[in-house]
């Protein structure tokens, strides 16, 4: 028998260099935690193409290894494969819903479920602020993952992303 194909999931952000990242990073720290990372295919992308080839932003990382979070990527677009390949597009906020649902329409027989990743946040903090151009600007970017196989088992926790110097995810 078959092994069943894995769950898939892609974040992604205007221009996969801070939210879609740590949210890929996060979301996939956890996954290896719980045991599931086998189960899943996890992977970021941009809307745009402002950072292609460019590394995750320096804020970004060093909040992530200060927590013990591994990350390694490459800013990459949003492909017309995606949206037939993944399962899950969850994007932080209305602008990048609006240009996903566009290329989206582009796509014949579409298959991903595209939502914005904070309609899973258990605070109803919809929409993920960019924190590119705020040097104190706090967004939602921690992902609670428990041992259900469906994706309606993952929700946002409280937890906080910072790029000053501040305590950052609790």
């Amino acid at each position: 028998m078959a092994a069943p194909a894995p769950k898939s999931v892609l974040f992604v952000c205007l221009g996969n260099i801070c939210r879609s990242p740590i949210a890929e990073a996060v979301f996939r720290k956890m996954a290896m935690d719980a045991g599931v990372a086998d189960k899943w295919r996890i992977d970021s992308a941009a809307t745009s193409t402002y950072e292609i080839g460019s590394s995750p932003d320096h804020r970004g990382q060093a909040c992530m290894k200060k927590h013990g979070v591994p990350m390694s990527h490459v800013a990459r677009q949003v492909t017309k494969a995606d949206f037939t390949s993944f399962e899950y597009i969850l994007c932080m906020d209305e602008n990048n819903l609006s240009e996903l649902n566009r290329k989206a329409n582009l796509v014949k027989n579409y298959t991903a479920k595209i939502e914005l990743l904070g309609s899973y946040d258990p605070q109803k903090q919809r929409i993920i602020q960019d924190p590119y151009y705020v040097s104190t600007q706090t967004a939602t970017l921690s992902i609670s993952l428990n041992n259900s196989d469906n994706f309606s088992g993952f929700s946002f926790i409280n937890s906080c992303y910072f790029w000053g110097s501040r305590t950052v995810y609790s």
